[in-house]
């Protein structure tokens, strides 16, 4: 693969210079900048690492396996070389892997099991903003272990939109800021008739005349942010008709659907770039957002919303929910417009509704009796937080686990709760798989994989609360 210049090569002397002579470091950088694939091939010969591994966090599977794939493509070397990843259930890494991308749940895993993290160098958080919970334990954790165990381990935070400041100094370290490479994006509110705004069941007629004037307004493609698959399915139906080439030009027109539970085929298909003298409309969740790089996109339209973790007190689970995006997603979202030329974005929403400033980091507002499970094997719960968890949502916790018998009365982790991080899913559901008699242990285990995993049924089905449908 031919390497392409990219802004973030500008300041990476100065990124090594200050790796050479201090542990931490927090780099700002825009899409586009080429942080995710630059940084840590250019860390891989410092003095400092000695041979050793860098792993790179990245909040999705998908972008684990992309930013995997092209990084070892730019050496040469098929993935499992000298770049790897591992996510779950699935891991490419071999003796020879220097660099490992890694979702956040392994680093935890990782840390846990070896608190000295030998034989690795550095950590590298990637899409740091996001702020899923096992990031912010996984960062929290790590400056413990440097704290007390590696001071010679360095940590890395990038992102791009980060509060670069307040980072900074709950880290501690200093703030390296690239260019990004973006052309201007002219932002559209398209008129929303009444009963087509989300969510109103008529929404997909809104999001067809918006993705026909995308195609009739600009070249190239046109990606399309959805919060989830089920409505990508709802969208695909409706711009059905497009695909017969009703749209300015003519010519062939796809629809590809970019989502975490698509086959690694279509994946992969979705991120290459279209065949000649096509276009696409790629309907795609917030895995686009930020560290995939989908070529040809030069309009975007935004429903302005994604599916996030909220706590159900009624359930006593955390579901994905359909919420507003925050204006820092907005404004990435709509940057995918402008990396190949000046661009066009439009939201589906009132241009009078104003989104709030930042992402709510999901440490408040899910629920946290698997944080209080890890952070009782790890031993303490005093870390150094970017945010620290609510006390009252960690009390809640604590009392939830004290009663599925994971904890004692002191809050330590008795030798089930510790059977029970190790079997993975939430501490309800491996109470119950703990607990089944021997007999019935494989129907506790099914029950407990489709009570956790996404469920498989769509529209009026996906409400049934009969998981024996679910399993036919």
């Amino acid at each position: 693969m031919q390497r392409t210049d990219l802004p973030i090569d500008a300041i990476l002397p100065e990124l090594a210079a200050i790796l050479a002579s201090s542990t931490r470091v927090v780099l700002e950088a825009p899409p586009g900048a080429g942080k995710t694939t630059r940084v840590p091939p250019a860390l891989l010969d410092a003095p400092w690492l000695a041979g050793r591994t860098i792993l790179m966090l990245e909040p999705r599977r998908i972008a684990a396996r992309a930013a995997a794939g092209f990084m070892a493509a730019q050496r040469g070397e098929p993935v499992g070389g000298t770049v790897g990843y591992r996510i779950r259930f699935e891991s490419k890494v071999s003796a020879a892997t220097r660099i490992e991308v890694v979702t956040e749940g392994i680093l935890t895993r990782m840390i846990q099991d070896d608190p000295e993290l030998a034989g690795v160098g550095a950590i590298v958080f990637d899409e740091f903003h996001e702020r899923h919970l096992h990031g912010d334990l996984g960062a929290a954790l790590a400056l413990e272990v440097q704290a007390t165990l590696r001071p010679d381990l360095r940590l890395v935070i990038m992102s791009a939109t980060l509060q670069g400041e307040r980072i900074a100094r709950w880290f501690d370290a200093p703030r390296v800021a690239s260019a990004g490479r973006s052309f201007p994006v002219r932002i559209e509110h398209p008129p929303v008739r009444a009963g087509e705004a989300w969510p109103a069941r008529g929404w997909p007629f809104h999001l067809r005349r918006a993705v026909g004037q995308a195609l009739a307004e600009n070249d190239g493609d046109v990606l399309v942010f959805l919060p989830g698959k089920r409505e990508i399915e709802r969208a695909h139906s409706a711009l059905d008709g497009l695909d017969r080439g009703a749209h300015e030009g003519g010519g062939p027109l796809r629809l590809v659907p970019l989502h975490g539970e698509l086959p690694l085929a279509e994946q992969q298909a979705a991120l290459a770039p279209a065949a000649p003298g096509t276009r696409r409309v790629v309907l795609a969740t917030n895995v686009a957002e930020s560290s995939l790089t989908l070529p040809g996109v030069r309009a975007v339209v935004d429903l302005g919303l994604a599916r996030e973790p909220r706590f159900d007190p009624n359930s006593g689970f955390t579901r994905l929910e359909a919420v507003a995006i925050a204006q820092t997603s907005a404004d990435q979202r709509a940057g995918r417009a402008g990396r190949l030329g000046a661009g066009a974005c439009y939201r589906l929403w009132p241009q009078s509704r104003r989104l709030d400033a930042e992402r709510t980091p999901e440490i408040a507002q899910v629920e946290l009796s698997q944080l209080a499970l890890e952070l009782a094997a790890w031993g303490s719960d005093a870390l150094h937080w970017l945010d620290a968890p609510p006390p009252g949502a960690l009390a809640q916790a604590r009392e939830l686990l004290r009663r599925l018998g994971a904890l004692d009365d002191a809050n330590r982790i008795s030798d089930p709760g510790r059977r029970m991080l190790a079997f993975g899913p939430h501490p309800r559901l491996a109470a119950a798989v703990l607990h089944a008699r021997p007999d019935a242990l494989p129907l506790a285990c099914d029950l407990a994989a489709l009570i956790e995993a996404r469920n498989p049924l769509r529209g009026d089905a996906a409400r049934n609360d009969d998981f024996r449908m679910r399993a036919t």
